[in-house]
């Protein structure tokens, strides 16, 4: 996203939405800049971390939610601990891939699919099945070699088993993703 459409219209109900599933009081930004300061990744983004938050408070849904800033956000909350007003930036990106998923604007399709292989492992195991992780994303990504030519290092570590394990009790984490998937139904 090259160009910010900065004639497009305010959505102050988007502006809600957000303030209501984040609990932060989005007012309360100052562009002071500390955010995109702090950030480890904002190297990558095409809107510093300040201009995804300016953009929000001026509820320019567009913006925001077809940026690829917010999926490439690590969500290591730097921004947050650095915010003087304790607003927690990093739960606010959280919030808004939220928002852009549901309504099919993906901007980064990579993360979303990792994503998906992430919670499909500890929905099924109940902890992160890293080879089952990186199998599933290489298939359903197609990139089969990329990082092929680390294996032989990481491999005598004993850090990708060949089986999952799975967590005693791991049907728990299968019925939370049950309560959640019936919640979002409703």
């Amino acid at each position: 996203m090259d160009v910010i459409n900065l004639e497009e219209a305010r959505d102050d109900d988007f502006i809600q939405e957000v303030m209501d599933e984040s609990g932060q009081n989005l007012r309360h930004c100052y562009q002071c800049g500390r955010c995109t300061a702090g950030c480890p990744c904002g190297f990558a983004f095409d809107l510093p971390v300040s201009q995804v938050m300016r953009n929000l408070q001026e509820g320019r849904k567009s913006a925001v939610l077809d940026c690829r800033s917010i999926w490439l956000c690590l969500s290591c909350s730097s921004c947050s601990t650095r915010c003087p007003n304790s607003i927690d930036v990093a739960r606010v990106m959280d919030v808004l891939r939220h928002i852009a998923r549901r309504e099919g604007r993906v901007a980064e399709k990579g993360v979303t699919i990792f994503w998906d292989a992430f919670l499909g492992s500890i929905r099924k195991h109940g902890r992160a099945y890293e080879l089952g992780i990186a199998a599933n994303y290489m298939a359903r990504t197609g990139r089969v070699w990329t990082d092929l030519d680390l294996l032989p290092r990481i491999a005598p570590k004993g850090k990708l088993s060949p089986l999952p394990h799975n967590l005693r009790g791991h049907e728990e984490s299968a019925r939370i993703f049950q309560r959640f998937e019936k919640d979002r139904a409703l």
